[in-house]
């Protein structure tokens, strides 16, 4: 393959898709002093996208139960740079980072065992994870006293996070705006209809459309979750909170004035459909088992949206002809691993290859 050219001051850039990959690109590289165009197929409320529909939790600990000791190492990195990213918008995003509650019901200790020795298998793997804390009732309780007298044990993870998915889009497409990116909405564009590095076409092309880019990276799935999200005005939680369950497990995640968002394990299923009526009703009846206050609720919406995951749920970056790199493959920690997955692309485009990249046994296809 022809030899990359690397980024230059008042470097041409298009991006496909403007996901939450795509805006943070855009918005990173804009304000380097480039000029960028972002082609996307759908509006720009981001309601086609993944990251429209996420809890946007970022939990690094909690999801090395699910997931390799790579990821865990970027959702660690990407904690402290989201604190920085933010930072830098000019529109506000909540951003929190009073660790995750994770509880169980007595008759399911046994499962809440087994993530346990998951949880300190990563720890034995990667030190600088704040270490868990195992929780009698009282400390459950003096943790987050909505819940107090329901469960006998928990686990504290310090240090874990989360962030408002809807308003960084939002900022990030604002900023956007205000660095002079040239956004084209409702405008679907492919990698054929670009030759970048040739005259009158960009330098670079960067895809990052999930499933949007399927038709060229035939490895990709679509991977369903649902999400429900709430008003409940009589509970107050002050970090997302996990309940272990061996069927359904779920997550609340409180954003501000009484949100939440309720969300469970995925579905192997590129199925676009609304919510069953079962997978509601095991969220709704797992919620109310947290706290009681969830049954005046009011439902704001239930939303499904399928995650680009590839074979190995794990993320690539991968360059596909001169000046191309694709990126994908982020599964359900997009939120979790973006800005390091933002911070290799950097350093793929600024020199050719990345020293994060090894680090996070990331793969990086430049050949």
């Amino acid at each position: 393959m022809d030899g990359m050219l690397s980024l230059q001051k008042n470097s041409t850039i298009t991006i496909l898709g403007a996901g939450l990959m795509g805006r943070l690109l855009a918005v990173e590289l804009a304000r380097k002093g480039h000029r960028v165009e972002v082609f996307e197929a759908q509006g720009a409320d981001a309601r086609g996208s993944a990251a429209h529909v996420a809890a946007a939790m970022l939990a690094p600990l909690a999801e090395s139960a699910v997931t390799e000791p790579g990821v865990v190492r970027m959702g660690q990195y990407s904690l402290p740079r989201w604190r920085e990213l933010i930072g830098q918008l000019s529109q506000p995003v909540f951003f929190q980072q009073n660790g995750t509650l994770i509880l169980w019901h007595r008759l399911d200790a046994g499962e809440a065992q087994r993530f346990q020795h998951k949880l300190s298998q990563t720890q034995s793997q990667i030190a600088d994870l704040p270490p868990l804390q195992m929780l009698n009732g009282t400390q459950v309780d003096a943790l987050e006293p909505s819940v107090a007298t329901r469960f006998a044990n928990g686990m504290y993870l310090p240090g874990e996070g989360q962030l408002d998915n809807r308003q960084l889009l939002a900022a990030l497409e604002f900023a956007m705006t205000e660095l002079g990116v040239k956004v084209h909405w409702n405008t679907p564009r492919s990698v054929e209809d670009f030759h970048p590095g040739s005259a009158g076409q960009p330098d670079w092309l960067l895809d990052c459309r999930g499933l949007g880019a399927k038709p060229r990276w035939n490895a990709l799935r679509g991977v369903r979750g649902e999400v429900v999200r709430l008003h409940a005005p009589e509970v107050t939680l002050a970090r997302p909170t996990r309940l272990v369950h061996p069927r359904y497990p779920i997550y609340i995640a409180p954003k501000e004035n009484h949100v939440f968002v309720i969300g469970a394990t995925e579905i192997e299923s590129d199925d676009m459909s609304p919510a069953s009526v079962r997978s509601a009703l095991e969220l709704l009846s797992a919620a109310y088992a947290v706290h009681s206050g969830f049954a005046e609720a009011r439902i704001l919406e239930i939303g499904t949206q399928c995650r680009p995951t590839l074979p190995d749920n794990l993320p690539a970056v991968r360059r596909v002809s001169k000046n191309v790199l694709e990126v994908n493959g982020l599964y359900r920690h997009g939120f979790m691993i973006s800005p390091a997955m933002l911070d290799v692309v950097m350093q793929v485009l600024e020199t050719g290859q990345s020293e994060l990249a090894p680090r996070f046994d990331l793969s990086v296809r430049l050949d």
